[in-house]
């Protein structure tokens, strides 16, 4: 058996003073001053004095290994026993292995697969807890915001979709209608069907009758037109 045990660091390499002070400042105020969580590196130490982590990179894999609590671009903050592996050395070599394969340096995301989420993957294969919810929840919260936003932009154009689809279905109706009614010889019923006025009574019966209107109503409305033409 063997510990294994978390680092985290604040994260201070953006290569401006100001900017790492100011990273710094808010881990202080959200991590130490109410409990949320902050802008954070971590790593996992397991058999030996290396700890393991995950970064971007163009070729090869994005895992990578350092003196414990001692990486250069870093500051180290605190480090977490979060238990015990039941794993061999050897056993947890084949992991790093497997990992090492699986998490190449270009699918790095700050977002969605950074070196939080690489470490509670290694510590779920090591059969340890995962890591306090905190070390990574500001980058949990922006990648459910962007899931968020891209969910909704896609029903938007899906809805405007939609819409044109039955703006242009609703304009070849009643062009039809036209069509129909400049083919056909005239007469007062006839002349009639072209209105606006019958068209949208026809249109309105369509929809809520699912029929187009009897002989009856088309002699009943042409009555009525011409009465009010005379």
């Amino acid at each position: 058996m063997a510990e294994v045990i978390l680092h985290i660091y604040d994260i201070t390499n953006s290569g401006s003073a100001k900017t790492n002070n100011t990273i710094v400042q808010i881990n202080k105020i959200f991590k130490d001053g109410i409990g949320l969580g902050g802008i954070f590196h971590s790593a996992v130490q397991v058999y030996g004095d290396e700890e393991w982590s995950f970064g971007f990179c163009e070729q090869g894999t994005g895992v990578f290994s350092c003196p414990s609590s001692k990486n250069p671009m870093y500051t180290h903050r605190e480090h977490i026993v979060l238990g015990k592996t039941n794993f061999p050395i050897f056993k947890v070599n084949q992991i790093l292995r497997e990992l090492s394969r699986e998490w190449p340096g270009s699918s790095y995301d700050l977002l969605s697969k950074n070196c939080n989420h690489f470490c509670d993957e290694f510590c779920e294969r090591l059969g340890v807890p995962k890591l306090p919810a905190w070390v990574n929840r500001f980058a949990n919260a922006g990648d459910a915001a962007m899931e968020v936003a891209g969910n909704t932009a896609l029903r938007l154009r899906q809805a405007k979709t939609e819409i044109v689809s039955a703006s242009k279905v609703a304009y070849r109706f009643l062009m039809g209608l036209n069509s129909n009614s400049a083919d056909t010889p005239e007469s007062p019923s006839n002349s009639n069907r072209g209105s606006p006025r019958f068209q949208a009574a026809w249109f309105k019966n369509l929809i809520s009758v699912g029929n187009k209107p009897s002989n009856s109503e088309l002699e009943n409305q042409g009555e009525n037109t011409l009465q009010q033409q005379q």
